[in-house]
């Protein structure tokens, strides 16, 4: 199922804005589903400036790794440090305690030009 009220990218991030001009990202159920188990995710420093679409971590599962995309510009506020032990929140609980940042974004409007959930569900019935 994908959440009616979070933004998506091609990149199989979810964004959801929480307050002010922050924005918590993480991986969707689908992507996760495709990594299989997850067993590391290198998260970005606190404080680092990100660039829409450029890397900014990694995800490693048992079967590859793969590149977390900043899928706004901004500053990054928070990561989810629960994730340094338990890797695996990123499998159960993609939309929740599986989050794995939040970025300041400089300009909220950014958001108008991610798939909402509709889009994102006919994206990965296509895959």
């Amino acid at each position: 199922m994908t959440p009616e009220d979070l933004k998506y990218t091609d990149e199989h991030e979810w964004l959801l804005a929480t307050q002010g001009n922050t924005v918590r990202v993480g991986i969707t159920a689908y992507a996760q589903d495709q990594l299989g188990d997850v067993v590391f995710v290198e998260l970005p420093n606190v404080g680092a400036t990100v660039e829409a679409g450029t890397p900014l971590g990694e995800v490693e599962s048992t079967k590859s790794v793969s590149e977390i995309f900043a899928p706004v510009s901004g500053t990054v506020a928070a990561v989810n440090t629960a994730l340094d032990d338990t890797p695996e929140l990123v499998n159960s609980d993609p939309y929740g305690e599986g989050w794995i940042l939040e970025i300041n974004v400089e300009d909220l409007s950014a958001l108008d030009e991610l798939m909402d959930a509709a889009a994102y569900q006919e994206l990965t019935e296509k895959e």
